[in-house]
């Protein structure tokens, strides 16, 4: 029961997926962060399968990428989008440690977080307007990895504040048990990405592992630990600089050719 309950609390707090209700207490949240890869699992699969119709159908291009990067969004209600940017906003204020922090917490949208939200888009169109279903096999596992990324950064960064998501997820973990779990998932999704494709999976991985590196850099420098915005803000970019390196790559491996 402890597990459902688990369950029940990742997928109602980072998808949109129905749910029976659940009393968020440290018990039901203990293994709460095993099931964040689960949350990109759903996102993979449909983000491949509407691929997967795009080869077989005559779609126009422009409403095809649309769906495809808005799955996305619609499964989770956006949730690390709003990390993103709150942490933009914050990054871009160049004031002190304590006032972005302040600033993370702002329910309003400045004009950094709008220029954000429009230029994160714009590149992801990009991106998977030239992606293909090589790129969107390697990314059902990415999807996931971002996720273990994610929940071992919340276990293992120190946190910028007390309370908050973060320092919530964190305080109710079985710790050392999730922390060995994710360890697992993380070298299963990395053999898996490399199995689907050699190449491709190891640049996802290289761009994962460049991302999760200036995360912590960022977050220590500009907030002295991690938060919920910017485990969002993790989340977010690391789903855009996984496709786009991979996608990168074959251009750079076809002009070669």
């Amino acid at each position: 029961m402890k597990l459902l309950r688990s369950f029940i609390v990742a997928f109602s707090m980072y998808s949109k997926i129905p749910m029976p209700q659940c009393e968020w207490t440290d018990d039901s949240m203990s293994y709460a962060m095993c099931f964040w890869p689960w949350v990109g699992a759903v996102i993979g699969l449909l983000t491949y399968g509407w691929g997967k119709i795009g080869s077989l159908v005559d779609i126009n291009s422009i409403f095809f990428t649309a769906v495809l990067l808005l799955i996305s969004v619609l499964i989770t209600g956006g949730i690390h989008l709003d990390g993103l940017l709150d942490t933009a906003d914050a990054l871009s204020s160049w004031q002190t440690r304590e006032r972005r922090l302040e600033i993370l917490k702002d329910s309003h949208a400045g004009a950094f977080a709008i220029i954000t939200c429009v230029m994160y888009f714009i590149m992801l169109f990009g991106v998977y307007t030239q992606a293909d279903l090589a790129v969107l096999a390697v990314m059902v596992p990415g999807f996931m990895l971002s996720r273990t990324l994610s929940a071992l950064a919340i276990i293992s960064f120190p946190k910028a504040k007390k309370d908050g998501t973060a320092a919530a997820f964190s305080k109710g973990a079985e710790t050392k048990r999730v922390g060995f779990i994710m360890i697992i998932y993380l070298v299963l999704l990395a053999a898996g990405m490399i199995v689907i494709d050699p190449l491709l999976g190891v640049t996802a991985l290289v761009a994962a592992a460049l991302v999760f590196g200036y995360y912590h850099h960022m977050a220590m420098k500009n907030f002295g630990g991690t938060t919920g915005d910017l485990a969002g803000w993790f989340l977010a970019m690391c789903e855009l600089m996984m496709p786009l390196l991979m996608v990168v790559v074959q251009i750079v491996v076809r002009s070669i050719g």
